[in-house]
Formats: C-alpha cells, sequence, structure tokens
C-alpha cells in the first residue's frame, strides 16, 4: 500500500468555522500574535494567554469536522495515511484519521512549564493554578513563537518516506512547515489544494486550484480515474 503524507494548515479547519491564524494585520482574535503566541507574552500577562487559549478550547467543541476532513480520513481506504498539521484543534482525529501528528501542539492538552515532556490531556478551563506533580504550573500544549518544533524531526522523516505528497490549506509561508514537501523523494508525486495559490509554487507541485473540501473531490476524482 503506498504512504500519502497530507500536510494541512489553517485552510483545512476554516470550512468548519475555525478562523484562520491571523488577518493581514497580523491579529488573532483581535489579538497581536506576540501578545498570546510567544513565551515573551505569556510571561508578561499569563492570564491573558490562558483566557485566549481557554476560549479557542470552548470553540472546538461548537465545531464539527467539515467535509473534508472526512475525505482525508476515507482515503486510509486506499492508502496508508499519515496527516501532519500546522493545526492545533483535533478535528482530524475526529473525523477518523487514525495518524495525526500536530507540529504546533494541540489545543486538548497542557504541559508543565519546566518539563515540557509532561503532557496531560486537558479539556476544562487552564489557570496558573493548574499545576504537574511537582507544583509547576501548566501551560498550553502549544508551540509559540521563538520555541522548537519537537515533532519538525519526525515530520521529515515521514515526507522522505512518502509515495505521494498532498499539500491542503496552508500559504506554504510559515517555516519550517513549509518547507517540508522539499524532504520528499524525487519520485513522489506531489499536489497542492488552495484557492489561492503562491505565483511561485515549484513546477513540480501540481496545483488544484479550490478549497479544501472541493480540491479533495478533485483530488479523489483524479485518483479514480487513475490520472494519480
Amino acid at each position: 500500500m503506498k504512504h500519502l503524507v497530507i500536510l494541512t494548515g489553517a485552510g483545512m479547519s476554516a470550512e468548519s468555522g475555525i478562523n484562520t491564524f491571523r488577518d493581514a494585520g497580523g491579529l488573532w482574535e483581535g489579538h497581536d500574535v506576540m501578545e498570546v503566541a510567544s513565551p515573551e507574552g505569556f510571561a508578561k500577562n499569563p492570564d491573558l494567554v490562558y483566557d485566549f487559549y481557554n476560549q479557542r478550547r470552548k470553540q472546538l467543541f461548537e465545531v464539527e469536522p467539515n467535509k473534508g476532513h472526512h475525505i482525508v480520513a476515507a482515503l486510509e481506504q486506499e492508502f496508508k495515511v499519515t496527516v501532519i498539521t500546522q493545526n492545533v484543534d483535533d478535528l482530524h482525529e475526529r473525523a477518523g484519521s487514525s495518524t495525526v501528528v500536530h507540529l504546533h501542539g494541540e489545543l486538548r492538552k497542557a504541559r508543565s512549564i519546566k518539563n515540557e515532556t509532561y503532557v496531560v490531556d486537558w479539556d476544562a478551563d487552564l489557570t496558573e493554578k493548574n499545576t504537574d506533580p511537582n507544583g509547576n504550573p501548566l501551560r498550553p500544549h502549544i508551540v509559540w513563537f521563538g520555541e522548537a518544533v519537537p515533532m519538525l524531526d519526525k515530520a521529515v522523516d515521514i515526507v522522505s518516506k512518502a509515495d505521494l505528497v498532498l499539500i491542503i490549506g496552508t500559504s506554504m509561508q510559515v517555516y519550517p512547515a513549509a518547507s517540508l514537501f522539499q524532504f520528499a523523494p524525487a519520485s513522489a508525486k506531489i499536489y497542492y489544494i488552495d484557492p489561492n495559490p503562491a505565483s511561485d509554487i515549484p513546477s513540480h507541485v501540481s496545483v488544484i486550484k479550490n478549497g479544501a473540501s472541493k480540491g479533495l473531490q478533485e483530488f479523489k476524482e483524479l485518483l479514480k480515474s487513475g490520472l494519480i
């Protein structure tokens, strides 16, 4: 069975009602991203950061996986599928995808501020009163700006063994995640689904100019016709 690696970004979850990471003004839900997505922002105003992610976490329980998520999950009937996502929601898992690597962390988890290997499932509101067994406060299990991406090496290894790479809902401008497809073997076919693809997409990448769900439907039709 061929190995299909699917790289997903914010556009994958947008159809479920989850806002993309930030708008053109560099704001995320009305906040400067550095206020809510950096170690410095957390040190300066932890209550703001806790509240910000508490709100994002609550939103997860108000949305459902969209058609695109379900198509991705169904592709496991034809391929060995690994999803590598920049998204911190759990919509891929809820749609039925069995192997999901989260590059930027997960909203439904928390970790110790002193020991990043201490990670726990977390669905309630999180405050500095919540601690690890040693009394250290917990923080959102999110990779912030300026922090290392712990799962990056694993992701590179996965992509390097892919037979087919499918990129969905990401501008391919956020590094290091944007460079992942470059580690695919020369023999791998690469497809990119985006309604407004950048003009500098490499020539060996086949572009499907559409939103996530419609683009995935088009990808399925190409599979069915034997063109992939």
